[in-house]
């Protein structure tokens, strides 16, 4: 026995594979603006997608390869080659699921399910609904879960979709919640201690949101910290640092970086008394660049990111 599918593709029904799970190449190129061609350089070039082959040799997508080639175009959209995504989808797809004990589906549809009451909340604007939400997701899972798996993929999607009639508004109301209720995070783990970790954005890098969740997880690593506004000057931080004298320089950016970067964190971790790192998407993009140098990466995880940074200050992480 066969499946015919509405393209005429037939492929076995031992496959078990039901036919509202998969789709044919030109549904995928309208779901997310890729056309055909690329997505099958892709495939065979660089290995970022395999879809499954029906009999006859077409391709059918999978809504998991759907979502992959949304990453790679979010990816690209920061600046980063298509020859390096691959690498970065490797390291994401290989972080262990939150328990295992509980299957990666029932933990992905979980996540699901309080991203469906948070966009409903959003999609309403109800502020009083979307923080009761809020609170609820915060009793069930640590902070890096929160914002990694729940919050912050609902808020890239939001950005993104901007295009679509209603998209900026639900996306600014969300933005504007998600940072108030960051910074009231900050506050109560405020540290009067004068020595505090500085995070900085590097200027046009990431948004305040982005700055502000890796403040949270700067300051999980118990120490204290201060966040600099975003727009702070890169050429101003010596004089900043001159002033505040921190316990570390933290510098944040989501973006491909530029080809000078690892030679001005040299060149600013020479001027400084306190030691530099760097956390974000960037981190890990120009990890090989910095290999050998007193420039410390942070990586883009919330767990990862407190732990690198206890080592580095405890002179225990290999630069």
């Amino acid at each position: 026995m066969s499946v015919i599918t509405e393209d005429n593709f037939v492929f076995p029904a031992s496959t078990a594979l039901k036919r509202e799970d998969l789709f044919p190449i030109r549904e995928v190129a309208r779901l997310t603006g890729v056309n055909p061609v690329t997505l099958r350089a892709w495939e065979r070039r660089y290995g970022l997608i395999q879809p499954t082959r029906t009999e006859s040799g077409h391709r059918l997508y999978s809504l998991g390869d759907i979502e992959k080639v949304r990453s790679i175009l979010a990816w690209i959209e920061r600046g980063v080659a298509v020859s390096k995504v691959g690498k970065i989808l490797a390291r994401t797809e290989s972080v262990p699921p939150v328990s295992k004990f509980i299957s990666p589906d029932l933990v992905r549809a979980d996540y699901n399910r309080w991203q469906q009451q948070v966009a409903d909340a959003v999609g309403n604007f109800d502020d009083l609904a979307l923080d009761r939400v809020y609170g609820q997701i915060f009793s069930s899972y640590a902070v890096p879960v929160v914002f990694q798996d729940i919050l912050m993929p609902l808020w890239r999607e939001l950005l993104q979709r901007q295009h679509e009639f209603g998209q900026t508004s639900e996306w600014l109301f969300f933005d504007a919640f998600l940072r108030s209720r960051v910074m009231q995070r900050l506050l109560l783990k405020r540290d009067v201690s004068s020595q505090r970790v500085l995070v900085s954005a590097i200027c046009g890098q990431c948004r305040e949101l982005e700055l502000l969740v890796t403040a949270l997880f700067v300051c999980k690593a118990d120490v204290g910290v201060r966040v600099m506004t975003v727009g702070q000057p890169f050429d101003e931080l010596i004089l900043v640092c001159q002033k505040i004298q921190p316990l570390a320089l933290v510098l944040v950016s989501n973006h491909a970086p530029a080809v000078d970067l690892p030679k001005r964190l040299k060149k600013l971790a020479m001027s400084l008394d306190c030691p530099v790192m760097l956390a974000g998407d960037a981190s890990d993009l120009a990890q090989e660049s910095l290999a050998g140098s007193s420039i410390g990466c942070l990586g883009n995880e919330g767990t990862e990111i407190r732990q690198r940074l206890r080592q580095f200050l405890a002179g225990n992480l290999d630069t």
